[in-house]
């Protein structure tokens, strides 16, 4: 079993590497919040629900790309007037970035994509016993397969989404 104190570790380096960076927050393709910190404990937000929405908006975003054939998302960035919110894949998850409007977004790009294969990695040994939906006929890691997963974690997220 792999110790979970291995996501904090990683998303602590990103979150340190940067002083506008507010929170990390990494979740799988439902949105489910599988580790995340801050560096503001004291100011209450949900985590959870931001999380759940950031994971949504991305696969939301993915599936844009897909249908319109024009390649694979790498960040979403939503820019405020406080504030910015990245959403990254990491192989199995969303690696969700919280920072002030100030930050310099070619650091974050460039964290995200260094935290993708540790994160990618730790993932896949920390998901290994997740099941697949067997489709009759079809072996397990076909690309037919793995798009039916994909839809179906998509279609979670949004559920989720429309919770808020």
């Amino acid at each position: 079993m792999i110790d979970p104190r291995r996501f904090d570790t990683v998303l602590s380096k990103i979150i340190k590497s940067e002083p506008g960076i507010k929170k990390v927050i990494l979740v799988d393709r439902t949105g489910l919040t599988i580790a995340h910190v801050s560096k503001f404990s004291y100011v209450s937000v949900d985590v959870d629900g931001i999380g759940a929405i950031a994971s949504a908006v991305f696969m939301a975003s993915a599936e844009q790309g897909s249908n319109l054939t024009i390649g694979g998302l790498d960040i979403v960035t939503s820019e405020f007037d406080t504030g910015k919110i990245f959403a990254s894949s990491c192989g199995r998850g969303i690696l969700t970035i919280i920072s002030d409007a100030e930050v310099n977004i070619g650091m974050i790009r460039l964290l995200m994509r260094k935290a993708n294969e540790e994160l990618s990695s730790i993932l896949d040994e920390f998901l290994v016993g997740k099941p697949t939906r067997p489709i009759a006929g079809i072996p397990a890691s076909s690309p037919e397969v793995r798009s039916s997963l994909e839809k179906d974690e998509l279609e979670a997220a949004l559920r989720e989404l429309e919770k808020f």
